[in-house]
């Protein structure tokens, strides 16, 4: 039976990160924070359920049918922003508690995000190669994910990055320089060129826990210095209705920056612990790909392959998917290859590894040129993990 080359494929991959002159993209899914002990969606819908009593449980079980906890908040807003300062009810909500429905979510969230046992060592592993990786353009971080862990591992290592805010404690967003000013070279608006490119671009495409709408007449997000307080929502994944319209730039810019990210030309975009569950998203992905058959998508999935994604990579060759037990390349979907040497957190007991962020980001960390101080200091970093675990 035909099958894929692990090594073949690997060693393919070690040669595009080493291309200096690639505009690299990296990916976040949920995946990626459940390596490092977080809940995924569905982990934060579980315990948002088990967390809410009486009539606020009520009310989201019938709110959750049919939508996710994503859907939920926007759905809320949209109640609260529409009954606001009445007493009609919409799916049994008035306005002041569809409100108040939010901000208890939103605080349970955070709550569940902020606390318990958090392994750091793949986000640091993750920023240790943003850190080497000395591209002629920045590494673009793109993530949906609401938690800090990768502000978290950027920090610890000391990697300067820019989020889109501009400063500390009520930072306010500045759309001018995500999308930046001009590309003196070639004449043409080129995003972020206004920056520096040693700095990594961190992009939290679905809102974070320390962001939050300001109180002012023309609403804004603010991110803050410390996750949003008990009694204010947290800025996670907006409305979609038209009259909350002024809630929605940061994530609007956000979005834009993806796609024109995406579109830049002889891209390498890695994409990792995402389930493709945001259908607009997908669309942004997949039309990037059929548009440029020069840049290359990458997709490392946990376990099975969604049926979207297969469909595309069999048609589109700069799609490649892989999993455990098979993988699309070049549009032919067959199992892996058990190859006769290759380094156990790649391959082991017949499983490729990679879909799982934290060897993925073994994997990364190895691919970059040491750096003595910053080396020095991920080596510091764990150890102390490993002493702290016994």
């Amino acid at each position: 039976m035909r099958a894929h080359d692990v090594m073949g494929f690997v060693n393919g991959l070690s040669e595009k990160l080493a291309s200096r002159s690639r505009h690299v993209c990296l990916f976040l899914g949920a995946g990626a924070s459940k390596a490092c002990g977080l809940p995924d969606v569905a982990g934060l819908t579980e315990h948002v359920r088990g967390s809410l009593t009486a009539d606020e449980l009520a009310a989201f079980e019938r709110l959750a049918t049919g939508r996710n906890l994503e859907q939920v908040l926007s759905r809320l807003r949209r109640i609260a922003t529409l009954l606001e300062g009445g007493e009609d009810t919409v799916d049994g909500l008035t306005g002041a508690q569809a409100g108040a429905l939010d901000i208890e979510i939103c605080r349970l969230i955070i709550d569940r995000l902020m606390s318990g046992e958090v392994t750091h060592e793949p986000m640091w592993r993750l920023a240790s190669w943003a850190a080497r990786a000395d591209y002629h353009r920045p590494i673009e971080l793109f993530t949906v994910n609401y938690d800090l862990l990768a502000e978290s591992g950027l920090e610890a290592l000391g990697v300067p990055y820019f989020d889109g805010f501009v400063g500390t404690l009520r930072a306010q967003f500045r759309g001018d320089l995500v999308e930046g000013v001009g590309d003196t070279e070639r004449g043409v608006q080129s995003a972020g060129a206004s920056l520096p490119s040693f700095l990594v671009r961190l992009w939290k495409l679905h809102g974070s826990v320390h962001w939050v709408w300001s109180e002012d007449e023309s609403p804004t997000v603010v991110r803050l210095g410390t996750p949003a307080p008990d009694d204010h929502p947290a800025a996670i994944y907006p409305s979609d209705a038209k009259y909350d319209e002024s809630r929605r730039v940061p994530f609007l810019v956000l979005q834009d920056r993806l796609r024109h990210a995406l579109d830049e030309p002889e891209t390498l975009t890695l994409i990792t612990g995402y389930a493709f569950g945001d259908q607009h998203l997908n669309e942004t992905i997949f039309n990037a790909a059929r548009r440029r058959p020069r840049s290359e998508f990458i997709a490392f999935c946990y376990s099975t392959i969604p049926d979207e994604v297969a469909t595309l990579a069999a048609t589109t060759p700069n799609v490649q998917v892989v999993t455990r037990s098979e993988a699309i390349l070049g549009g032919i979907r067959q199992p892996w290859k058990t190859p006769e040497s290759i380094p156990d957190d790649v391959w082991k007991d017949d499983a490729f590894l990679l879909g799982d962020f934290e060897f993925f980001t073994r994997f990364l960390a190895r691919s970059s040129p040491p750096r003595g101080e910053l080396e020095s200091r991920l080596a510091d970093l764990l150890a102390k993990a490993v002493e702290s675990n016994g």
